[in-house]
């Protein structure tokens, strides 16, 4: 089972693997909307829909609270976890397979999300690592991976007016306003092909 599990992180860590999909990412995305366009069942819309805006929520709130390579996230969510993007981008994906009402597929992509999320977070510590040093040795002591740490204080330390943190600038900046308007946009063709 290990080796199983080696090969499939292996697969996720394969340069040339990962630049491929980089690349089709756009295609993979419009054929994954239109397949489930014909799947949807219309009682699981609003289930749907929910799930995926809880999903760009939280995207957006750590869209407002990330410089990039400038300093350490750990405002916004970043207090409580040191990646609520990805678990925002996943709530958003699975609102979209929701709507299908199929479990086996919410359970393949689950399953998938999951190895996509630790290799390539594993990948971007490193990289912070390097940029940020200890400051980020001690921001991950401090801070869990995925699992939202709730206590007290958010982050074991760090203030509760960090949490609340949100800055349009960083909003504008990582384009958080083009993420909302393009699922607003997906949901609406959806909900145009599901009741008219």
């Amino acid at each position: 089972m290990e080796s199983l599990f080696q090969s499939v992180n292996d697969l996720f860590n394969n340069k040339k693997t990962r630049k491929i999909l980089v690349k089709l990412r756009l295609p993979i995305a419009l054929i994954f909307i239109v397949a489930v366009i014909f799947q949807i069942k219309k009682e699981f819309f609003f289930w749907g829909l929910s799930i995926s805006f809880t999903g760009e929520f939280i995207q957006l709130w750590c869209f407002a609270a990330l410089d990039k390579q400038q300093t350490i996230a750990r405002r916004g969510l970043y207090a409580i976890t040191r990646n609520p993007m990805y678990l925002g981008r996943y709530f958003i994906i699975l609102g979209g397979i929701v709507l299908t009402g199929n479990i086996w597929l919410i359970s393949v992509y689950t399953l998938f999300y999951y190895f996509y999320m630790v290799n390539r977070v594993k990948r971007e510590e490193k990289t912070l690592k390097k940029v940020f040093g200890q400051e980020y040795s001690t921001y991950c002591q401090q801070v869990n991976r995925f699992f939202p740490f709730f206590a007290s204080s958010p982050g074991r330390g760090s203030s509760l007016k960090s949490l609340y943190f949100f800055k349009w600038k960083l909003f504008f900046q990582n384009h958080g306003h083009w993420n909302l308007l393009s699922v607003i946009v997906v949901y609406c063709i959806i909900a145009y092909s599901v009741f008219w």
